[in-house]
């Protein structure tokens, strides 16, 4: 009998592992993604070439580092060779994030067995990206990934990785509840904007690691097809996250409450690419969005000079709504306002757990305070910390406009086609401006700044302060799934005295080691102050209660 049950349980483990072993040969001979054919193989023979003052150039392309810290970068030319020359020229930076992208996902799954699982999860969940993105721009991946390091073909070869990279924003805001993407964005014009004409600001409030928000390239594309433009990107990044063409048109993102998805579609951020290379007003941005399926939900603030306007095109995996101003301002922060999406159970408990609807109304206030808003004043509304009725809500708090998360911040006067760019840390440094009149219009390999100097915003005061070191001592702590090697609780409260998430950490690295009695005070505390979210709230509630029940 028990050998019979012996063969038995063999012959299940040899089934199972078979299984096993024939669902990972399924799935990596359905997610292999082939790349294309080179459209123009020419352009593997050009090589950069490095010029006395640090430029780097390859054919009409280059690529240099500015005094302010900023990378800047100037690309030109059909879909791959463009992308070989921005892969190229900007290759140190490409293999770089690259690097840090995978460190820090080693920080969020340190288990080598989860890695692996994951590994095959994103595969077969992005088993279709290919052929939801257009031609245009898989030639543009392919040739940035002709520069990627073949250190990490473990995982995947070059072009597969550098695709997949770019549905990493989405996929990590369909599946975590981590407040890792919370941005903030508005547009002022007509009687609201101090010269009239259209003004539009955001902060993009999406972490993976401070390394990983190091290096941020300012790039300046000429595509063969479509309208000049410029972004704020990084190494290896295709597509928009905030952008403006020559036609004076805006695009910025803002992740919206999603279900979780089934399989992938088109990235966001090619979405907004796709936006910013080819329309030039609301509706032709309107009209591109439309007819793109993508697999989350997100709000794409559209700025227009030829509509001297603003407006929100939120988008769903099935649904597509439209937010026109009634006045001369518009708010978008990561809740949906439509009549078409703005009422659904989704959205709603969003609206109701998160801290969206907060910074929503903190940036109306904002703005009510001000009859005419500049381009220093939409800085300033960006940098800010308080709470709703100027309350100190604590540093680094996702209510906050300012959350000291932002990998950058961007403020566009289309109409005069400018744009002021962050530099760091985060939003607090100087605010260096570009004219895309004359950017379009030189080459610096005479050594000299292509940003106008004269234009400049000063960096905040507040990087003077006490508040801005102790939050220094604070930030690496501030995220409960990173190491917190060297914690000491009351530490934190000192450094960040008006933040819940100072007592609920404390509370928790004391409920771990059993110091229920203590703990219970850092709740109790916590509880009083301004939280972020439901979830967090809720987390302390349930700790509280169990310190309760522990002390008795």
């Amino acid at each position: 009998m028990r050998k019979r049950f012996l063969r038995i349980l063999s012959w299940s483990f040899l089934c199972l592992l078979l299984l096993l072993v024939g669902l990972v040969i399924y799935v990596n001979i359905v997610a292999r993604t082939h790349p294309p054919l080179p459209a123009q193989p020419e352009s593997l023979l050009i090589e950069r070439k490095e010029l006395a003052n640090g430029v780097y150039t390859l054919g009409n392309n280059w690529f240099r580092k500015s005094e302010t810290g900023l990378f800047e970068l100037y690309v030109e030319g059909r879909p791959f060779e463009r992308g070989v020359a921005n892969g190229r020229l900007t290759k140190e930076l490409v293999q770089y994030q690259e690097t840090v992208f995978t460190q820090q996902l080693h920080k969020l799954v340190p288990s080598d067995f989860y890695l692996t699982l994951l590994k095959y999860f994103v595969g077969w969940f992005n088993r279709d990206l290919e052929e939801s993105v257009p031609e245009e721009y898989r030639q543009e991946i392919l040739g940035v990934s002709q520069s990627a390091s073949a250190e990490f073909d473990t995982i995947a070869p070059a072009y597969q990785r550098i695709l997949n990279y770019h549905a990493a924003h989405d996929i990590g805001h369909a599946l975590q509840n981590m407040s890792l993407v919370g941005c903030t964005s508005f547009a002022v014009w007509s009687g609201k904007s101090e010269d009239s004409t259209l003004l539009v600001a955001r902060n993009f409030d999406f972490f993976v690691g401070d390394e990983f928000a190091r290096d941020k390239i300012i790039a300046f594309y000429r595509p063969s097809d479509g309208y000049k433009f410029m972004m704020v990107t990084f190494g290896g990044m295709t597509g928009v996250l905030s952008g403006m063409n020559d036609q004076g048109l805006t695009v910025t993102i803002n992740a919206a409450k999603s279900d979780i998805p089934s399989a992938s579609a088109t990235p966001v951020s090619l979405v907004a690419r796709e936006i910013l290379q080819y329309a030039s007003t609301i509706d032709e941005a309107y009209a591109i969005a439309a007819k793109r399926h993508m697999f989350v939900s997100e709000s794409f603030l559209i700025g227009s000079a030829k509509d001297k306007s603003a407006a929100i095109l939120e988008k769903t995996p099935d649904a597509l709504g439209r937010v026109d101003p009634t006045g001369d301002f518009i708010i978008c922060t990561n809740h949906f306002q439509s009549k078409t999406l703005g009422d659904t159970e989704l959205n709603r408990d969003h609206m109701k757990t998160s801290a969206s609807l907060y910074r929503w109304e903190r940036v109306q206030a904002l703005l009510g305070h001000e009859d005419k808003i500049s381009v220093s004043k939409a800085i300033h509304i960006l940098r800010d910390q308080k709470g709703l009725g100027d309350v100190n809500i604590g540093m680094g708090n996702e209510k906050s406009i300012n959350q000291l998360i932002a990998h950058h911040a961007v403020v566009f006067q289309p109409e005069k086609l400018r744009v002021w760019v962050s530099t760091p840390p985060w939003q607090l440094g100087r605010f260096v401006c570009y004219d895309l009149n004359n950017v379009f219009n030189r080459k610096p390999t005479d050594g000299l700044e292509i940003y106008e100097s004269s234009l400049t915003i000063r960096a905040d005061s507040f990087l003077l302060t006490k508040s801005f070191r102790d939050f220094m001592k604070f930030e690496p702590y501030r995220f409960p799934f990173l190491p917190h090697d060297g914690l000491h609780p009351d530490s934190l409260v000192t450094w960040n005295p008006e933040s819940y998430l100072s007592y609920m950490l404390a509370g928790d690295a004391c409920f771990s080691k059993k110091e229920f009695i203590v703990a219970k005070s850092y709740y109790t505390k916590g509880l009083t102050k301004e939280i972020a979210t439901t979830q967090e709230r809720e987390h302390m509630e349930k700790r509280l209660k169990e310190c309760e029940t522990k002390i008795k």
